[in-house]
């Protein structure tokens, strides 16, 4: 009896020790779980805090812009313009007779055009680094401080190739950003765009970097965009993009898809902006490095054909006469694979690295030849006008200026489903002014060659100039129609 007492009693134990460790697992489970939750929250809402401590700190120093440009269009009369009006009451009818009756020269009208946009001060004494195309060709830009003062502004520089500006104020003891180095940012970090997007003032949006080095969007001349999917509208180009320091890595510059924010903002890196700021501060204008080589991209089967191991490299196609690049003995078929102890894997890095510096600058590039390393040494020459798509000689006789066809514009103009580059400058009384070419329409082809960003554009154009003569396929928003033009005779 006495065994089995035993038994029982712990058995008895047995299940109470179970009952109670079964209770214990049964509360500390929900409570696990909970300061789980609890951790979670913590982290989010530190996180929150520190996006509201950025934007506190840097808002401060993020300025509104309002851009006005005058434009005078060469006019002519629609059927509008009527002393009866338009008796057919057609928008058709009207742009037929506007490009089918004989041209008759008319008064010039004006119209103003306003771009709204940002911008963020860099000095305290007032200047303010922002973009080419919010405020280039301006006549008129005003500044909109935080604390709702109003200035108007002076416009120190603007640089197309970049699209970076810079304008300045008349004020003292001003906040200011601080610039980051963009090269130490990494795919994946934390970035928050301030500006004023539809005119809604220190607008804040985070995200991350979605990528680095992203070019070919005909939007500048030296393209290497962060892309980012912190939200970006219109009226955030000019405004800073930054890291968690509150430092600047980048200027918000455009956005790419149909309309408004998809999630894919493009900046460009402050370290591109710092090399041109400088210049346009010290002298109003930027002068750019020039090598003098023809280049191209490696693929695999191009790495196979020239013997090399892997793809890595540019490739040069062409050694420009009398250049830096021939005085330094670089040959066809080199491959530039080293730029100032950096390696080198793209064209485009390569182009953008080159035109960072300045004339006269000694740089060391290394460079494959027949499989063998070899070290060339070249002091930059001047970037001259009509190379790498800059404005050409040609083209200033012409009398007119381009600018890529960006999602935003084509919206804007009626050109979605069109491909050319926009007129964003007519001189008046040049030829292309005087044949009715005015500022907003849309060059689709050059002497029946299809141009789809400037770089095109301004080739054919040369292209055109060895003939003197240039068909131009436009369109205007309502309908296509053809143009041609005749290159001035340069006098003796």
């Amino acid at each position: 009896m006495q065994i089995c007492t035993c038994k029982k009693q712990k058995t008895s134990s047995r299940s109470v020790v179970l009952s109670t460790l079964v209770l214990v697992l049964f509360f500390i489970g929900p409570l696990s779980a909970f300061a789980e939750d609890t951790n979670s929250i913590d982290t989010l809402r530190r996180m929150g805090k520190a996006f509201a401590g950025i934007a506190e700190k840097a808002s401060p120093a993020v300025v509104g812009i309002k851009a006005e440009k005058v434009i005078t269009r060469e006019d002519y009369p629609s059927l509008r313009e009527w002393p009866f009006g338009n008796p057919f009451d057609d928008e058709s009818l009207d742009q037929f007779f506007r490009f089918q009756m004989p041209r008759r020269r008319y008064r010039q009208p004006e119209y103003r055009q306003l771009a709204q946009g940002s911008g963020f001060i860099i000095s305290s004494d007032g200047y303010i680094l922002t973009n080419n195309h919010l405020v280039g060709g301006a006549k008129v830009v005003t500044v909109n401080l935080a604390d709702d003062r109003e200035f108007t502004a002076e416009i120190v520089g603007a640089d197309r190739d970049s699209d970076v500006a810079v304008v300045k104020i008349d004020a003292e003891d001003l906040p200011t950003l601080e610039l980051a180095d963009s090269d130490a940012i990494e795919v994946g970090e934390w970035v928050i765009a301030i500006g004023n997007p539809f005119g809604l003032s220190h607008t804040v949006t985070a995200g991350i970097v979605s990528a680095k080095g992203r070019s070919g969007f005909g939007i500048a001349e030296f393209e290497n965009f962060i892309q980012t999917d912190a939200a970006i509208n219109r009226g955030n180009s000019g405004g800073p993009l930054l890291n968690l320091d509150g430092k600047v890595v980048g200027i918000s510059t455009a956005i790419i898809g149909p309309g408004g924010n998809i999630g894919i903002g493009l900046a460009i890196p402050i370290n591109m902006a710092k090399a041109v700021h400088k210049q346009l501060i010290d002298t109003g204008k930027v002068v750019r490095g020039f090598l003098g080589v023809q280049i191209e991209d490696i693929d695999p089967v191009l790495a196979e054909s020239l013997g090399l191991e892997d793809a890595k490299g540019v490739v040069v196609t062409d050694v420009t006469e009398d250049s830096a690049a021939e005085k330094a003995g670089f040959k066809l078929y080199d491959v530039v694979i080293e730029f100032e102890g950096g390696k080198v894997e793209t064209m485009n890095e390569f182009r953008n690295r080159v035109a960072m510096l300045k004339p006269g600058t000694e740089v060391k590039i290394v460079v494959l030849r027949d499989g063998k390393r070899k070290t060339l040494r070249a002091k930059l020459s001047k970037r001259s006008e009509g190379i790498d798509g800059a404005p050409s000689e040609a083209q200033e006789e012409l009398g007119l200026t381009v600018q890529a066809l960006t999602d935003d514009l084509g919206r804007r103009l009626g050109y979605e489903d069109l491909a050319g580059v926009v007129v964003s400058d007519v001189k008046s009384g040049s030829v292309a002014g005087k044949k009715g070419i005015t500022p907003g329409m849309l060059i689709m082809e050059v002497n029946r060659e299809p141009v789809k960003n400037p770089k095109e554009f301004h080739k054919a154009i040369e292209k055109g100039a060895k003939k003197g003569t240039y068909l131009l396929r436009m369109h205007n928003g309502r309908s296509s129609f053809l143009v041609g033009l005749r290159a001035p005779k340069k006098k003796e």
